[in-house]
């Protein structure tokens, strides 16, 4: 009987801990440094799908750019990282920027890109930081 009581107490304890966990602030999580294989995939999926807009250096300048009103957006502005989080992002990424209440001149990628990509897409945007 004592044994029982012992694995209840225990049991609720992980339950409470980990629903303490799950509710914290996504920046309150510590973010594991990303795989080299994350960034090569990131910049290669970046490479097909955004560097037309955004750039090599994500600054907003892709050749495509000039043709764009508004223009898009510095990926590498350190105000703008800061203001975002990686969820955030890969959920522009995914319904595009009218999905998410921005400009629709930014296409979703939901429906050509896997969570995988989006994901790594967002792990190189992160390496853009200026």
């Amino acid at each position: 009987m004592r044994r029982r009581s012992l694995l209840i107490v225990i049991a609720l304890v992980l339950v409470a801990t980990s629903c303490r966990r799950a509710n914290r602030p996504a920046s309150a999580v510590a973010i594991a440094r990303p795989t080299q294989y994350e960034l090569r995939l990131g910049k290669e999926v970046y490479q097909s799908y955004c560097i037309g807009c955004h750039g090599d250096s994500g600054a907003g300048d892709g050749f495509n750019a000039f043709n764009l009103d508004p223009h898009p957006r510095d990926l590498s502005d350190p105000v703008f990282q800061k203001g975002k989080s990686n969820a955030e992002l890969a959920d522009a990424i995914r319904r595009g920027g009218a999905g998410v209440g921005l400009t629709s001149l930014m296409p979703p990628w939901g429906h050509t890109l896997d969570d995988r990509h989006i994901d790594a897409v967002v792990v190189y945007i992160r390496s853009m930081k200026r």
